[in-house]
């Protein structure tokens, strides 16, 4: 037990310290540097490197510890036992570095478990292990005794492989009385060496000398190395060549073609004669590599370029050229000629891509390393730079570990139901112009997991089911689509249970768990539950499942089994009304209410004067809708004096239900109430001073009580906000059932108000609007198609008058104002008919003003209609834009009946 605690809390330690360790990594170089000697032994000790790199010795085995060189990789090793890197073979830093100032080895250490890469220089230090060396062990030298004091004859220096202060050579010469040695130093050139005639010369007495010439050099201990000079003094031809000029400069682009004119060498020879001909050729020590790149020519001295030049490989030449004259014997001078190789974007960069991890998951985390990806450019300067791209449109970005090292890492959530494997192409292009660059592909597929539920074509739909179905009708059908795969993607279906009342979901409908049919499991009463609204789910087989609902609202449709019934003083027996001969055209006599139990086009009611019997003139007409029963024309003695009027109440169901109303109309000389009405007009002048000081106090007091009014409608709208909305059919902002029809007026239905709602929960009042432009035999399809030319719809019965008013069925509710702004009819969701009201609102009441006509009908937007009223209106073929008006009309409870308006 102790000890597992020990472990846990070192298990700890270890962790906080890697953290701290990675976190000081990523914010330095992200470079471990070390040194060794060269020529060191093997087993020689370098570094620490897994103590170094924050990396516990237990776990290099476990995480794949590795060490990768794209030098020689068996230079270096690790101890995996111990985490120490020491030398495995020899290491030569003149073999591996060359001349280059600067030598180091490039490691990459990798580990696995997460991944991780971590970059590593090792630098190879110089050790004094080359002597000089000259290029043979002697130089001959032939010098006429007839040449000037002063006179300097060129030597061969030493090369030494080291670099440094251990390459810094200095020359001395063997003692003697005829030269003197001669350095000199530039910045571009190495050391010339040449031997400067002290003393003249004679063949006679001095044929030949024999010199030593030491090259030592700089370093501890230091090391030299010795040529022989073999000077042979010559007679007869005592004038050698002169260049022009000690040293020729020139500069070539490495793209120079082969045949180009380098430098043309002039040398002159002050002999005449034979002795006075110069020939041109390389010296004696130019390497066979500048041999194979330039020509001269050895009668005009053109230096041609004759193969090619690379920059990468060698950036100058230094080349020696010898005149030498032919004369006998031959007397010689020599010079030297710099070329400059300048650099040309002639590399592209090069791309590798190691390390992949795939496929990865759609719900990997951001920033996690996909690959690792290494970029290199062979060319210098801007030639050399290089910089990364990726693909356009990916969600991966590439982020710079080290110089020319970059990771591959997720920089966006990934969606396999969207893209399900991306071709990310990575794009190196360096900074020359025209710029060069290389692609490498990467397919990264992406893995699936379950983060999509099931989801429904539409969150709702609205079903229409005739009443007394048979049981176990198939009513509708739903659908839910997983954009997962494989088993994330199957879907099995549900009834989400519930209480409709006091019954249970389950008694009224069911649902297939495959293929999502709903099934009517009893025949439905559109009289007992005119809509019922449920949700079905539907669920995946990932792990963890998903789900979505779908809430469907099945309406039973009714049908025309209840006639029209008569409300008020018309109700089972017939009516007297007295009307005065002096009456004119237009006059209201009386008015005929009645209203139907049935819903929708059943219950449109419209009203029509049977003709008097004998073909006599009836001075009397009701209105279509309203039921007004108003004079055509002025009265007159012909008229008879008791006229029975039978007004026919119809609606427009299948088959069509009818109610008789009887009027008696008595013709009378005067009216009492126009007599009556003459003393109290006289009163009222007489009091009207008396009744301004009452106005005063009357407006005060409706002042105060539109205040209160105003103030209670604010705290029963916060209210009604602050509610929480009920499930079901009664719930705020559901659709409800609104039928239309082509003529008739508006009524409430008492029996389809007892059971509206399909949840638990008081019932709300029921609003129905009717719609011309609806035939009542077109499904729904039809109605959407029809929605649009409602005003053309051509058949029995037309369109009424365009100059709208309301019924007495309407007007027998009339009490309150409510807007039907934007109310919803035969909503079936997104994907079918959804149908637009515009607002409508109360207009004069004079029966004068025309008759009243249905509301705007589907698929009309709620600020596209108008309607005006009043008796100068003219005749329209459709209501105008931009316009709002309201409806005033009762709301009814259930069980309430709707009651004239006293």
């Amino acid at each position: 037990m102790l000890f597992s605690r020990l472990r846990g809390l070192r298990a700890r330690r270890l962790l906080l310290f890697s953290l701290l360790f990675l976190a000081a990594w990523e914010a330095g170089s992200g470079q471990i540097h070390y040194s060794v000697p060269e020529e060191a032994k093997h087993g020689t000790f370098v570094g620490r490197i897994a103590q170094d790199l924050g990396l516990e010795l237990t776990e290099l085995v476990p995480r794949l510890f590795r060490v990768a060189s794209k030098d020689r990789g068996d230079l270096l090793e690790v101890n995996l036992q111990n985490g120490i890197l020491f030398v495995n073979s020899r290491i030569d830093r003149e073999e591996l570095c060359g001349r280059s100032a600067e030598c180091s080895i490039h490691l990459e250490v990798i580990v696995d478990r997460p991944l991780q890469v971590f970059h590593v220089e090792v630098k190879v230090k110089d050790i004094n292990d080359n002597p000089p060396v000259f290029k043979g062990a002697e130089q001959r030298i032939f010098i006429p005794e007839n040449r000037q004091l002063d006179s300097r004859f060129p030597l061969e220096g030493a090369v030494d492989a080291d670099i440094g202060a251990n390459s810094l050579l200095t020359y001395t010469l063997s003692p003697t009385d005829y030269f003197s040695l001669k350095v000199e130093t530039t910045d571009e050139l190495s050391k010339s060496l040449s031997l400067e005639l002290r003393k003249s010369l004679d063949r006679e007495e001095t044929p030949e000398l024999q010199l030593l010439l030491t090259a030592t050099d700089g370093g501890k201990p230091e090391l030299e190395g010795t040529v022989r000079l073999q000077i042979t003094v010559l007679d007869v031809n005592d004038n050698a060549p002169l260049f022009d000029q000690a040293i020729y400069r020139a500069q070539l682009v490495e793209s120079t073609v082969n045949g180009t004119l380098v430098t043309t060498l002039n040398a002159t020879d002050a002999d005449e004669g034979v002795n006075g001909e110069v020939v041109f050729s390389f010296g004696n020590d130019v390497s066979l590599d500048i041999q194979e790149k330039f020509n001269v020519d050895s009668l005009s001295g053109e230096i041609r370029v004759i193969g090619d030049l690379d920059y990468e490989k060698t950036k100058s030449y230094e080349i020696q050229i010898k005149a030498v004259d032919k004369g006998t014997p031959s007397m010689s001078n020599h010079c030297k000629v710099l070329v400059k190789v300048l650099d040309i974007n002639d590399n592209a960069p090069e791309l590798s891509i190691t390390s992949l991890s795939l496929p990865i998951k759609e719900d990997t985390p951001l920033n996690t390393i996909i690959a690792l990806i290494k970029v290199s450019d062979i060319d210098s300067g801007v030639n050399g730079q290089v910089t990364c791209s990726l693909t356009p449109h990916v969600p991966f970005k590439l982020v710079s570990t080290f110089k020319n090292y970059y990771s591959l890492v997720l920089d966006s959530t990934l969606d396999r139901e969207t893209t399900a494997d991306y071709k990310v192409v990575v794009t190196a292009r360096d900074g020359g112009s025209p710029s060069l660059w290389a692609t490498a592909s990467v397919s990264v597929e992406v893995a699936d997991v379950n983060d999509n539920a099931p989801v429904f074509a539409q969150p709702e739909y609205t079903v229409f089911v005739k009443e007394n179905n048979p049981p176990g009708a198939h009513i509708f059908t739903v659908s839910a689509m997983d954009a997962d795969a494989q088993e994330n993607a199957l879907v099995s279906y549900s009834l989400v249970e519930r209480r409709v009342g006091e019954r249970l979901l389950s008694s009224y409908v069911s649902v297939h768990a495959e293929s999502g049919k709903v099934f009517a499991l009893q025949p439905l009463d559109h009289e007992e539950l005119e809509l019922l609204q449920f949700q079905v789910s539907a669920r995946d087989a990932g792990v963890p499942a998903l789900g979505s609902n779908v809430t469907l609202q099945v309406f039973v449709l009714d049908e025309n089994d209840n006639p029209p019934t008569l409300l008020g003083p018309h109700a089972g027996s017939a009516v007297s009304e007295l009307v005065s001969r002096t009456m004119g055209a237009g006059h209201v006599v009386t008015k005929v209410r009645a209203v139907d139990a049935d819903s929708g086009y059943n219950a449109w009611l419209s009203y029509e004067l049977q003709p008097p019997t004998g073909g006599a003139r009836n001075p009397f007409r009701v209105g279509l809708y309203t039921g007004e029963i108003s004079t055509t024309r002025s009265l007159d003695e012909v008229d008879v004096p008791r006229q029975r009027l039978l007004v026919l109440v119809k609606d427009h169901g299948e088959p069509m239900l009818t109610a008789t109303a009887t009027v008696l109309v008595s013709l009378v000389e005067s009216s009492p109430i126009q007599k009556a009405s003459l003393p109290v007009l006289t009163g009222a002048v007489g009091s009207k001073a008396s009744l301004v000081d009452v106005n005063v106090y009357l407006i005060i007091a409706i002042c105060a009580v539109s205040s209160l009014l105003v103030l209670t409608l604010l705290l029963y709208t916060a209210l009604r906000c602050s509610a929480t909305p009920t499930d079901g059919a009664c719930g705020p902002g559901k659709p409800m059932l609104v039928c239309s029809s082509a003529v008739g007026s508006w009524s409430y239905s008492q029996q389809r108000r007892q059971k509206v709602c399909s949840g638990e929960g008081p019932p709300k009042t029921d609003l129905m609007a009717f719609s011309p432009g609806l035939a009542p035999g077109l499904n729904i399809a039809e109605r959407s198609d029809h929605a649009e030319v409602n005003s053309d719809l051509s058949g029995n019965p037309r369109q009424p008058n365009p100059d709208w008013r309301y019924s007495a069925s309407l007007r027998a509710g009339m009490h309150s104002s409510v807007h039907l702004e934007e109310a919803g009819i035969l909503r079936a969701g997104p994907g079918g008919p959804d149908q637009q009201w515009p607002t409508v609102s109360s207009a004069t009441p004079e029966p004068e003003a025309g008759e009243v006509s249905p509301p705007v009908g589907a698929g009309v937007n709620s600020n596209s209609w108008t309607f005006k009223y009043g008796p100068g209106n003219p005749k329209q073929s459709g209501p105008e834009p931009k316009k709002q008006t309201q409806v005033s009309f009762l709301p009814r409870r259930k069980g309430e009946a709707s009651q004239p308006r006293q």
